[in-house]
């Protein structure tokens, strides 16, 4: 009896060890893994990994764009994967201690509206805008530092206007706009630099006024021809990458994915892919009413690599450190995924 007794209870431990071991590092695939956006054009990063994740490995969270940062920060940051812009994610997690950047996700959104007469803003005529005021969403961030740079690479002047201040004749006058609500032909203004959807939204809205919106160049293009600039970045938890790679390496092919399915899904598609991502009580930027074929791909989203990608981060942090020394630092070798 003592024998037969003993042999259970040897048989039970023995399946108790390898119920334990079915949980360990090694089947960490099982799990769900969260992954965050803010709202706007990098939210639209994400539809290609939501249409692909048909066995609910990752759990999309879309959130307000101020509280991007507070989902990598913490004792226990929330998110397993994030897309935030290039400039917090290098202040934040460019030591490469608890997250890597797996690479960039959009590649610049602002474009230059003005009305009347004015000519659209080329590489070759950007004097055009000397003696000019340009109206700038965001001007003390990313987009408006991105305008000084390509600005001071063509040796132009400019000034910040206040309240009170006066444009000058020999300079390039910029004029700060907190948001894209208050931009109107009437705004006082020869050029704005928007965003979308608000860029495209603004050019129909008015388009039947007597003075309507009419595009006038791409900040994209100013800054760099055809590729645009390092806008937003996709990062992963360095314990992720150390103990679930596979998942890693599954949501950078997603993300690879990207550009390819914008470019034929139906906007409305993309709309109702990611409505149950949003945050609860939030009103959506990219709705029915103005995400259209236009607007997706004026969002340039396009997947780079890490490895790919790191020259032009690491020169586009410095060119925005030039401007603005407190904006964003430098990051080491170590926050770039190597794959």
């Amino acid at each position: 009896m003592k024998k037969i007794l003993a042999t259970a209870i040897a048989l039970t431990i023995g399946a108790a060890a390898c119920m334990f071991a079915a949980c360990g590092p090694e089947d960490v695939t099982d799990d769900e893994y969260t992954v965050y956006a803010p709202d706007g054009a990098p939210a639209l990063a994400l539809a290609n990994a939501v249409n692909e994740d048909e066995e609910g490995q990752y759990d999309f969270h879309i959130v307000e764009s101020s509280a991007i940062t507070a989902q990598v920060t913490g004792e226990v940051p929330a998110a397993d994967f994030c897309i935030l812009p290039v400039n917090a994610a290098a202040k934040l997690l460019g030591d490469g201690t608890t997250y890597q950047m797996l690479g960039t996700v959009t590649n610049g959104n602002m474009y230059l509206l003005t009305t009347g007469d004015n000519p659209a803003i080329t590489r070759d005529n950007l004097s055009t805008l000397v003696g000019k005021t340009v109206g700038v969403v965001q001007l003390a961030n990313v987009p408006g530092l991105t305008f000084r740079a390509v600005l001071e690479a063509n040796n132009i002047d400019y000034q910040i206007l206040g309240n009170d201040g006066e444009a000058a004749a020999d300079k390039v006058n910029l004029q700060a706009f907190a948001d894209a609500s208050t931009v109107t032909p009437a705004s006082g203004c020869d050029y704005y630099l928007c965003p979308e959807p608000a860029a495209t939204s603004k050019i129909n809205g008015t388009a039947s006024s007597a003075n309507p919106f009419k595009p006038a160049g791409s900040l994209q293009t100013l800054y760099d021809g055809e590729n645009g600039y390092p806008q937003a970045v996709l990062v992963a938890k360095t314990s992720v990458i150390e103990e679930a790679k596979s998942v890693v390496d599954t949501l950078i092919t997603y993300m690879e994915g990207s550009a390819g399915y914008l470019a034929s899904a139906l906007p409305s598609d993309v709309v109702a892919l990611l409505e149950d991502c949003y945050t609860d009580g939030m009103t959506p930027s990219l709705n029915a009413n103005n995400l259209n074929a236009t607007v997706i791909a004026n969002c340039s989203v396009r997947f780079t690599a890490a490895q790919d990608c790191k020259a032009r981060v690491n020169e586009f942090l410095s060119e925005l450190i030039a401007i603005s020394p407190e904006f964003t630092t430098t990051v080491s070798d170590s926050f770039y995924y190597a794959g």
